[in-house]
């Protein structure tokens, strides 16, 4: 054959080539072709074809000991280990045809020539003829190779690729999916490097991949070279990116922001046998983001244009380089997993019970399995393990597949959401919990657990067996509703979870919770920090804050990123977020807060609400709250996000709170905003007419409203008997505001836990004419059903 029927060039190679060149060198000629113009940078570099692949099984006589083999292997007279150790050494003790070691030299040295180098470094990947098809993940079963260089290396490489189409795990996943060994061929890419061992790389999927939500990118990035990331001994700085707004000049959609511990790098060596090898980072690059916030959305943008072009999500490896900080995409393949769920079912799962939380890490999955723990540190050990028990390990790697599969859960030390324990359990189906940092050492081996991945994006192990249930419901079934039946979501991280329920939108987000959870400093603390008394609190803020100039932009981007996740889970649909509403002793159990707080003896009708906002004592928080907000609004284009302020007692202070908004540039009106304001307390229905003429709409929040038209403390033991928020009295009050407002044009909705709690409360507020009932996400499609049902009746 001649040399072209060895070697092609990517710029020569399209997307229907893959029985010539298998999936991955299919893909990178396809993108070299079509995204070149764009300004989409990916290497150059030659495919080896499938032809040699053949040549070099005939030139040897290979295919008919190879089926000799695994004829041995299918009658039970040789085990797995075996037959992968003879076929691969027969691949290792076998030569190139002369034309083909030409054929690859010829190719480098022109490689090199392009590059300005004598030798360059590349890099040697398989691709099998059935590898990154939608329907088949070959990934990190075949071999890879990182700066090789020099002629006889790179036919060397090339060898070895050859070999490792037959691994014990290749041989294992072609049986089960019913892949013909021989069928199935090995082209390999040979293409240049990009110096990321100077800088960073990592992965990126065009979906979320744990929750199948189809407009976010995420992104994971490491320092040094990528492949830590995707064996997942590195977890890793990951990244979010709002997809429908990426395009729009001006905005920064960036989301999610999650700076990971990347404790090690893989670099290139020098003189020594192998040509990578893995080191510590310093403590700078542990604390440091990989990416700036522009390198972060040229990638998004690249990665959303990929799977355009395609018309599917993708996963996409990318890489910078260290020498001219170039940005560059070194693969695209299909992702396999979330864009097959193409199910109308929805699955949800629910602890019955709490105990003791061992440890945290990165929820894969979404579901919730019990048992005991199996703590495997080495491969070594990998043969005591038993079949469904939970496997809890520092990583994992393909070798781990066979034991993987018997497990009912996974635990890892180590690894992001594109590691490949969590590719794998995606795969599988098991729910796992990967980047714990300790689980190793934290859970005693035999201890019986629960892995919780129900929880929003952080995965728990807690101590014990608990309950827990399972709810099954096809969307398809969900009627339909004059009556908006919204949401309340408190917790970022869980918001993507529900985008497949029929809401529309969120009626309660609660600002306080991320304020708490992941924000955790008090806002005066961070702009009186010179004030703030406890040498402890100081070091914790200093610490959180040590990547920001001014650290109140910790606040406002860490709060900006929690609320524009959540508004971006229901995007275009309106999402209602609640300024703070601590009340002064919650507000004080904030890092440094105890320095700016009074003490009050009734928190609950004390310094509270829009009384803080506009007071000398908080309105240097209040205006954090609003840059955040803005930040969401402008910064990111979120304009779906509806301010709401809380417990505002009287129309003058309605007015002083909607100066102090328009002064931090929260004009209602301006740029299509609304601004809702709570009716919680009676004064707020007694002058509905006078609030309705300020606001664009309230949200009736039932425990203070019901607490304050009874005169009953709701945490009170001895009166629980008489907090009911349907008594009549609390009914009358609803009604009333519905039939004043609408006079108005204003909007009325609830979001308090009363629809949930009692099935013929949400028929009596369909009856009464509400504009929206907004409720935890386990009860919208039961509230749903019950608003349907009283629209029907009526």
């Amino acid at each position: 054959m001649g040399t072209m029927a060895y070697v092609r060039w990517f710029s020569d190679i399209t997307s229907d080539q893959v029985e010539t060149v298998g999936g991955k060198n299919a893909s990178l000629g396809e993108m070299i072709n079509v995204f070149h113009q764009q300004g989409i940078r990916v290497p150059e570099g030659f495919a080896l074809t499938v032809n040699a692949y053949h040549a070099f099984l005939e030139h040897n006589d290979l295919a008919g000991r190879i089926h000799r083999e695994l004829a041995m292997l299918e009658q039970g007279e040789q085990t797995l280990e075996r037959t992968g150790q003879t076929i691969r050494d027969l691949f290792r003790h076998a030569a190139f045809p002369d034309d083909i070691t030409r054929a690859v030299t010829d190719a480098y040295h022109e490689l090199s020539r392009r590059y300005n180098a004598e030798e360059t470094d590349v890099a040697v990947r398989s691709s099998a003829t059935a590898e990154d098809l939608p329907e088949a993940s070959f990934a990190g079963q075949q071999d890879t190779y990182l700066n090789v260089r020099g002629s006889n290396a790179v036919i060397e490489a090339c060898r070895k690729c050859f070999a490792s189409l037959f691994t014990d795990r290749a041989i294992i996943y072609r049986e089960e999916h019913g892949f013909d060994h021989l069928e199935v061929a090995l082209s390999i890419g040979i293409q240049k490097m990009v110096r990321s061992d100077m800088a960073g790389a990592g992965v990126i999927f065009t979906i979320d991949t744990e929750t199948g939500f189809p407009n976010a990118v995420v992104i994971n990035a490491s320092w040094g070279l990528g492949e830590n990331v995707v064996q997942g001994s590195v977890t890793p700085d990951e990244y979010v990116v709002f997809k429908p707004l990426l395009d729009r000049d001006g905005l920064h959609p960036i989301i999610g922001k999650t700076c990971g511990p990347k404790t090690t790098k893989m670099v290139y060596t020098s003189g020594e046998v192998q040509s990578t090898k893995t080191i510590g980072t310093s403590m700078e690059e542990r604390a440091s983001f990989v990416l700036s916030d522009d390198e972060i959305l040229q990638l998004a943008r690249w990665a959303a244009r990929i799977e355009r072009h395609y018309g599917r999500p993708m996963d996409v490896e990318w890489a910078k380089d260290g020498e001219t900080g170039g940005l560059y995409i070194l693969q695209a393949r299909p992702e396999t997993v979330q864009s097959r769920q193409t199910g109308t079912t929805l699955q949800t799962y629910r602890l019955r019970e709490q105990s003791r939380m061992i440890v945290t890490g990165l929820a894969i999955g979404q579901a919730i399995t019990t048992g005991r723990a199996q703590v495997i540190k080495g491969t070594g050990d990998m043969h005591r393990f038993e079949e469904g028990s939970i496997l809890v390990t520092g990583m994992t790697h393909p070798d781990w597949v066979p034991v993987m599969k018997k497990a009912a859960g996974i635990i890892t030390d180590h690894g992001g959401r594109t590691s490949h324990a969590a590719i794998v359990s995606r795969e599988l189906g098991i729910p796992a919990v990967v980047g714990t940092d300790n689980a190793t050492e934290a859970i005693e081996d035999g201890q019986e657990i629960t892995l919780s991945c129900a929880e929003g994006e952080q995965g728990v192990i807690y101590e014990g067996i608990l309950g827990y249930e399972v709810e099954t419901v096809d969307i398809e079934e969900i009627p339909r509703t004059h009556t908006s039946i919204m949401m309340n979501v408190a917790t970022p991280g869980a918001a993507f979870r529900w985008w497949r329920l029929p809401a529309r939108g969120i009626g309660l987000a609660r600002m306080e919770f991320i304020i708490n959870n992941i924000i955790k400093v008090h806002p005066l603390a961070l702009v009186h920090f010179d004030e703030v008394e406890e040498s402890e609190a100081r070091e914790t803020i200093a610490r959180l804050t040590r990547h920001y100039s001014d650290r109140t932009d910790y606040f406002v981007h860490r709060l900006a990123r929690g609320i524009g996740r959540i508004a971006a889970s229901q995007y275009p649909h309106p999402v209602i977020v609640r300024m703070s509403d601590f009340k002064s002793n919650e507000y004080a159990n904030l890092v440094g807060g105890a320095s700016f707080e009074p003490v009050e003896s009734n928190p609950m009708l004390g310094f509270r609400g829009a009384s803080r906002y506009y007071s000398q004592r908080y309105r240097e928080g209040f205006a954090l709250e609003c840059r955040a907000i803005r930040r969401v609004r402008e910064h990111m284009g979120l304009d779906n996000v509806v301010v709401m302020i809380p417990f505002c007692r009287t129309v003058r202070e309605a007015d002083l709170v909607l100066e102090e908004l328009a002064r931090n540039g929260l004009r209602r009106g301006s740029n299509d905003l609304e601004v809702y304001m709570m009716a919680e307390i009676p004064s707020n229905i007694i002058l509905a007419d006078e609030f309705a003429r300020r606001f664009d709409g309230f949200s009736i929040g039932s425990n203070d409203l019901t607490q304050l038209t009874l005169g009953v403390d709701r945490d009170s033991e001895l009166l629980s008997g008489l907090f009911d928020e349907r008594d009549e009295a609390v009914k009358r009050m609803i009604v009333s505001l519905i039939e004043r407002a609408h006079g108005h044009g204003c909007k009325v909705g609830f979001c308090g836990q009363a629809p949930s709690d009692h099935p013929g409360f949400a028929a009596f507020l369909a009856g009464a004419g509400i504009d929206s009932i907004s409720v935890n996400p386990d009860s919208v499609i039961t509230v749903t059903q019950q608003v349907a049902m009283a629209e029907r009746e009526r």
